[in-house]
């Protein structure tokens, strides 16, 4: 299953050298201090004080680290970011007139660390081009929903998801603000990578809160209006199962769903459980199994049919009256 290959090391060895480098050739990540958001975003807390749970996981102050893969992701660095204890929403408005329509998007990382840039601000570069106010979550990590445990060679549910706590909250919050942000509050979607895909998947079935309210915000729906999982991981269990805490109904969002079909990391079943579940609820989906393309290509080029996803995304949100 696609749990078993995601670890700090593992993800960002494969964002520096790729799938299977020799040691010697793996570039060293640069360290850097706690991600603020660049470009002018606006970045709020989740939380009016201490996240709920918060005394789950105590480590090291937050940090990032840079890496560059010639090979890979056009050259360009990669940030990941480690250690967040203090979740945030950082929000970019549209910059071209839309539909109302805003995205929040959940990076990817294994729930170890948060891949900022490739699978972060760069879909909200993408999104703001086209009338979409975007927000993208730091939520917290590591080991704050289910993953991949090394000392035990087994998957792990902690005692909180505190992740999905952070996601949940980061919608209502951009939905308490839709005014003051110009916002639909009826056209709120949901966008991840990998764990971030994973995410997405839970908040547009998993509508009983996670935690228990702090303020008026919770009050607020946490059920996004659309979903874009992309290539998602954790959904894949014993004997190609359906996570059982997913329950799809009616109820859940319409979904664009894509994947490759040789992803080393998170398996194609990922994508074609969760696919066969929203069919049988009568979901309205579109999904999008590319042969090649591997993992985490984000939207940088990587040559193959893949990098027409977001073309066909672009399609989907025209149809469906979001652009």
């Amino acid at each position: 299953m696609g749990w078993r290959a995601i670890g700090a090391a593992v993800v960002m060895a494969a964002l520096a050298g790729g799938a299977a480098p020799a040691p010697q050739a793996t570039p060293q990540p640069v360290r850097g201090p706690a991600w603020r958001a660049p470009g002018g975003g606006r970045q709020l807390p989740l939380w009016p004080g201490t996240p709920p749970n918060a005394g789950d996981v105590r480590g090291p102050a937050e940090h990032t680290e840079i890496s560059v893969n010639p090979k890979r992701f056009d050259g360009r660095p990669v940030t990941g970011v480690f250690d967040v204890a203090t979740p945030t929403l950082s929000i970019y408005p549209a910059k071209r007139p839309g539909k109302g329509a805003a995205v929040l998007v959940f990076p990817g990382g294994g729930f170890k660390l948060l891949v900022m840039d490739l699978e972060g601000t760069e879909a909200c570069d993408w999104m703001t081009a086209r009338g979409i106010t975007c927000a993208v979550v730091k939520y917290r990590v590591p080991n704050s929903n289910h993953h991949y445990d090394a000392s035990c060679d087994c998957a792990v549910e902690p005692p909180h998801p505190t992740a999905l706590q952070d996601a949940q909250r980061a919608i209502r919050l951009l939905r308490a603000r839709a005014a003051e942000l110009h916002v639909d509050p009826g056209k709120i979607g949901v966008l991840g990578f990998s764990a971030g895909g994973y995410l997405v998947v839970q908040t547009s079935n998993i509508t009983q809160p996670a935690y228990a309210p702090v303020d008026a915000i919770d009050r607020v729906s946490s059920r996004p209006d659309f979903a874009v999982p992309l290539y998602p991981g954790h959904l894949c269990r014993k004997g190609d199962t359906l996570d059982p805490g997913i329950h799809v109904t009616k109820a859940t969002p319409p979904t664009f769903l894509v994947q490759a079909w040789d992803d080393p990391v998170d398996e194609i079943c990922n994508s074609t459980v969760y696919a066969r579940a929203l069919d049988s609820a009568g979901v309205p989906a579109e999904v999008h199994l590319f042969g090649s393309g591997g993992h985490a290509f984000a939207l940088r080029a990587t040559g193959h049919g893949v990098d027409r996803w977001t073309e066909l995304l672009e399609t989907w949100l025209g149809e469906r009256g979001l652009l």
